[in-house]
C-alpha cells in the first residue's frame, strides 16, 4: 500500500510533544490533539521520568494516544518504561535499526533527521514495520527537537507508510506545511512552548486552528 499525500479531505492528525505535567496534558488533550509525546530521553530538557509519566497517563481522557520517545535506549530501558507507563506508540530518534525498534508488542514510529541527499524512501523501506515515519531537520550531534525546518519540497510524494511531519513548526507555518507536503500528522513541541517543556494553551489552540484551516475544515463543526 502506497501513502502519497493525506487524502483529499483528510484531516490532519495533531500530536504535541515534550510534555513535562499533568496541568498542560489536560490543557492540549481539551484543546483537541490526537497525540501527546513523553521523552524519555535523559540529556533532554523535556526529559521525564517514570513517577511524572505515570501521572500524566492516568490524568489523560479517552483517545488521546501517548507516545514515548526515546533516543538510542536499552531494551531494558524501553522494556522498563513499557512496563511502568502505558504507551500506546514508541518513537525512535537515535541510529536504532530496524530490529532495535521492534519486538515490544507496541506500534513504533522512526524519525529520520532530513538533508540533501537523504534518500527518505530508501530509510523507509528499512523500516517497513513502522507504523509511520516523522521527518525532522537534520542538525548535527542533535537527535531531533531542534525547532529548526526544512526545505519541505525534498520530500518524496510517496512512501510506504503514513508520513509524520516535524522540525520548526508553530502555528505560522503549519497551515503552509500542510497545504505543502499534505502529511499524515504534525507534530510540534517548542512551536507551542511558553517555556522548554512548559506548553501554551493559546499557542496550542492557535496551532490546532491553522491545521484546521488548512485541511479546510473547523474542528468546533
Amino acid at each position: 500500500m502506497e501513502f502519497a499525500e493525506g487524502a483529499p479531505g483528510m484531516r490532519t492528525r495533531v500530536k504535541v510533544c515534550g510534555l513535562t505535567t499533568v496541568e498542560d496534558a489536560l490543557e492540549v488533550a481539551a484543546a483537541g490533539v490526537d497525540a501527546v509525546g513523553l521523552v524519555f530521553y535523559p540529556p533532554s530538557v523535556r526529559a521525564l521520568g517514570l513517577d511524572r509519566a505515570q501521572a500524566i497517563r492516568a490524568a489523560l481522557p479517552p483517545f488521546v494516544s501517548v507516545v514515548g520517545l526515546f533516543v538510542d535506549a536499552s531494551r531494558d530501558t524501553i522494556e522498563q518504561t513499557l512496563a511502568a507507563v502505558s504507551l500506546d506508540c514508541l518513537q525512535f530518534h537515535g541510529e536504532e535499526s530496524a530490529q532495535d525498534c521492534g519486538g515490544y508488542g507496541v506500534p513504533y514510529i522512526k524519525a529520520a533527521r532530513v538533508h540533501e541527499g537523504f534518500d527518505l524512501v530508501q530509510f523507509a523501506a528499512c523500516h517497513e514495520k513502522a507504523q509511520g515515519i516523522l521527518v525532522d531537520a537534520f542538525v548535527p550531534g542533535i537527535p531531533g527537537g531542534t525547532g529548526q525546518t526544512f526545505d519541505w519540497s525534498v520530500l518524496p510524494r510517496q512512501l510506504p507508510c503514513p508520513l509524520v511531519l516535524s522540525g520548526g513548526l508553530t502555528d505560522h507555518n503549519v497551515g503552509e506545511a500542510v497545504r505543502t507536503v499534505h502529511p499524515w500528522a504534525v507534530d510540534v513541541s517548542s512551536g507551542v512552548e511558553r517555556a522548554p517543556g512548559r506548553k501554551d494553551r493559546l499557542r496550542v489552540q492557535n496551532f490546532l486552528e491553522a491545521v484546521a484551516k488548512a485541511d479546510g475544515f473547523d474542528r468546533e463543526k
